[in-house]
């Protein structure tokens, strides 16, 4: 399959043109500067806030001037990791994409269809002056990776709408009608490095090959935690060796499962070969432990430089805390309906050492908020208790479903007219702007749709082509039959 002649060849250019943007969430300006260009080009009405958000209103075709305004909704900025072993400026370089079967992936790094697809889809709406439709907002926030900034800090009059679709979500033929809150616990341990004790030896552990994944809509799927994987090795070490930590570096982003990490640390000379078979044994457990969801995890022990390390109360509660702090699933939804469906989590997300101090970050998400507070109230008690400065922030609500939403049975209908069978009509783990929007724009009927995508926020993201078409199709449909205003 030639990516050049993907179908909807109409999506699929425009995908490629922002793919060629450098959009790294927080410095979106490039593509923002191109999406204001798209819309004065074709002669739109084009909008930019204070924040960043772009909106481009495009008029009802002939005919169908009296329908309600249709919101397209998207998120401009990306993820970017990558391989350890590629070479890559994420705020200069292009992503490089190719065709693997029926997948779109890049060359070692994140493909950026989150929400890269979402854009490209609304792109080619406002392009094409051919499609049927009623009075259209293509709207582009910045920032949802890493804060939700463009929704946060959108007016309460920058949309028109009635009703709006998000394109931001992960796959085809599932329709999410509601979402999880979420927020970000941030834990900083203090200190003064001093000498290591006469005698020790310096080691480094590293661990990468975890498939990662999204915080939200993975946590289900049982893969490992980079962080904590490394931490049982360091709780190990500190009981059985004394051993003293001298930097932790796992995770990059709030929303992601760390996939790798690495860790310095020194014991006595005496026992440095204990520690090799230690090693061993501990890695042979841990690939028998993850054997299912984890084919490719990669241990490695070698010696390093002496230098300074934490003194060993400090270097003790960091490890400590991480070994005790919850990670993964502490609740599934209590309404039998959505039983299925994780509540309440939490990702132990990144550590980062300086030379004076190590911050842990751990995101919370639950579609109840009251519990929403209660696991980060337990995550900072945690972390409180092995006396670190802990900070709360990054706190978004949950979207409440609609039992009488409108929009979700225009959805449903024309899908199954296009497609001949039943979709999925769900809530999500995950969270979406429209939580946001849900309070900043009470009447607004929502729902959150997208292609197919698998290894979000990794190296590993890819794109099920064939989905984009269905996706397309269906958005088409969807805009032929929104109602008139009342």
């Amino acid at each position: 399959m030639d990516k050049t002649t993907l179908e909807p060849r109409c999506v699929f250019e425009q995908f490629a043109k922002i793919n060629a943007i450098p959009r790294p969430s927080k410095r979106e300006e490039k593509m923002i500067e191109y999406l204001r260009s798209f819309g004065e080009k074709h002669g739109l009405e084009t909008v930019v806030d204070e924040t960043g958000n772009v909106v481009i209103r495009k008029p009802a075709s002939k005919g169908y001037e009296n329908r309600k305004t249709l919101i397209l909704q998207s998120h401009t900025d990306m993820v970017c990791e990558k391989l350890v072993d590629v070479d890559i400026d994420f705020d200069n370089d292009p992503i490089e994409t190719y065709v693997d079967g029926e997948w779109l992936k890049a060359k070692g790094t994140t493909l950026g269809a989150d929400d890269g697809i979402g854009c490209a889809m609304e792109l080619a709406v406002l392009e094409d002056n051919t499609l049927e439709h009623g009075p259209i907002e293509c709207v582009f926030t910045r920032d949802e990776e890493t804060g939700l900034t463009g929704a946060n800090g959108m007016s309460k009059d920058f949309m028109k709408g009635d009703l709006l679709i998000n394109l931001d979500s992960e796959d085809e033929g599932q329709f999410f009608i509601s979402c999880a809150g979420g927020m970000t616990t941030r834990a900083t341990f203090r200190f003064s490095r001093e000498a290591a004790p006469e005698g020790y030896f310096f080691m480094k552990v590293s661990l990468q090959g975890l498939n990662g994944g999204h915080s939200g809509d993975d946590i289900n799927k049982k893969y490992a935690n980079g962080i904590k994987l490394l931490t049982r090795f360091m709780y190990f070490m500190m009981e059985r060796y004394d051993a003293r930590l001298v930097s932790f570096n796992s995770g990059r982003m709030h929303n992601a499962i760390p996939r790798d990490g690495v860790v310095v640390f020194a014991v006595p000379a005496n026992v440095k070969d204990n520690v090799s078979v230690d090693m061993n044994v501990f890695a042979a457990d841990v690939e028998d432990e993850f054997h299912v969801t984890e084919s490719n995890i990669k241990f490695a022990l070698e010696s390093t430089e002496a230098q300074p390390v934490l003194p060993q109360t400090a270097g003790r509660n960091v490890i400590l805390a991480l070994q005790a702090v919850h990670n993964g699933i502490l609740s599934m939804c209590q309404d039998e309906a959505l039983a299925w469906m994780v509540e309440t989590s939490s990702n132990v997300a990144s550590v980062n050492t300086k030379d004076d101090s190590i911050e842990v970050v751990a995101s919370q998400r639950s579609n109840v908020m009251s519990n929403l507070e209660n696991m980060g109230n337990t995550i900072k008690a945690l972390f409180q208790l092995a006396g670190a400065e802990v900070v709360q922030g990054d706190k978004y609500p949950a979207w409440k479903m609609n039992p009488k939403s409108q929009l979700t049975a225009i959805v449903t209908d024309t899908y199954k007219k296009l497609f001949g069978h039943e979709p999925k009509v769900i809530g999500i783990h995950a969270g979406l702007e429209c939580g946001l929007f849900s309070e900043k724009y009470p009447h607004l009927d929502m729902v959150s749709m997208g292609p197919t995508l698998r290894g979000v926020h990794s190296p590993d993201e890819r794109l099920l082509i064939p989905t984009v078409q269905m996706v397309w199709d269906h958005l088409l449909e969807i805009m032929k039959n929104i109602p008139v205003k009342e």
